[in-house]
């Protein structure tokens, strides 16, 4: 009985039904030991129980459960994040929208920043923990969301960091940032991407933003000019096909510098743009202000 409870036995029963990481990823999850160990001590015996609740992981990340709810946690740019339900699980490609945030904000001294959509906070925490100085603001319409996303600047020690509740741009009447960040749902509506057993777990209003997933990123792009200050910055996430879109609509506002940025995969991933209010309406051509 006990040779089917080892690590390598498990492991073998694990991959009948998932891929070799996954497998290895629940079965340290339950020991509460790295990788490293699975694959350096393959004879070690787990206890009926430890088994049982290995067997029982298997099954739900087998019916698509992302593993980052079975295990709780998400690791993102240097942080790990708690993660459940009620936000989406931070994506590697999104750690784009950080480098270029961080970028674009000055490099010192303090600033203004804007996180809409937080979620579990990947975005805001990422910015905070770089720099201390920064005043960062994480918005989301979701309490739940907001929940998480504040249980986890607590357990990383980023105070610097203020949560409001609210859709998008609704709880910052009359405030300015010097960059505003977004990753906003941008899959349509209709997408069969959203049948994935995997994104049946997520957020769906994290996800979809009507016919062409470009609701939710005009609401921002018309909005974002009342709260950013001269010479802020606009950045969003989107769609692989969308950059085109998004810089229309940015352009069409009367955003200028507008730039997308392929991600480490080569998809489009980000666009942002600046604003300079008073330079534009100083134009040729510019209506009265």
């Amino acid at each position: 009985m006990a040779g089917n409870l080892t690590i390598d036995a498990l492991l073998t029963l694990g991959l009948e039904r998932l891929s070799a990481l996954d497998a290895e990823l629940l079965l340290s999850h339950v020991l509460g030991k790295t990788r490293a160990h699975l694959k350096a001590h393959p004879e070690q015996v787990l206890t009926p129980e430890q088994a049982d609740q290995y067997r029982a992981l298997v099954e739900r990340r087998a019916a698509g459960e992302p593993i980052a709810y079975i295990v709780g946690y998400k690791d993102f740019w240097t942080l790990t994040l708690a993660v459940n339900p009620s936000v989406l699980v931070p994506r590697p490609e999104t750690e784009l929208l950080v480098e270029r945030a961080l970028a674009l904000g000055p490099p010192t001294g303090p600033a203004t920043i804007a996180d809409l959509g937080t979620g579990s906070g990947a975005i805001a925490l990422a910015l905070a923990s770089e720099r201390p100085q920064w005043s960062v603001t994480a918005v989301d319409s979701s309490p739940d969301a907001l929940a998480t996303a504040r249980a986890n600047a607590a357990s990383l020690g980023l105070k610097r960091v203020e949560f409001k509740e609210g859709d998008w741009f609704a709880p910052l009447s009359n405030r300015k940032f010097h960059v505003i960040a977004s990753n906003p749902p941008y899959v349509s509506d209709g997408d069969e991407a959203l049948n994935d057993a995997t994104l049946q777990y997520e957020p769906q209003m994290a996800l979809a933003s009507g016919p062409d997933g470009l609701s939710a990123i005009r609401e921002i792009v018309q909005a974002a000019p009342d709260y950013l200050e001269r010479h802020g910055w606009l950045i969003l996430e989107h769609g692989s096909d969308q950059a085109a879109a998004v810089a229309h609509e940015l352009v069409g506002r009367g955003f200028a510098h507008v730039r997308s940025h392929r991600d480490l995969a080569g998809h489009w991933r980000l666009t942002e743009a600046q604003w300079d209010y008073a330079a534009i309406r100083a134009a040729p051509g510019a209506p009265p202000s």
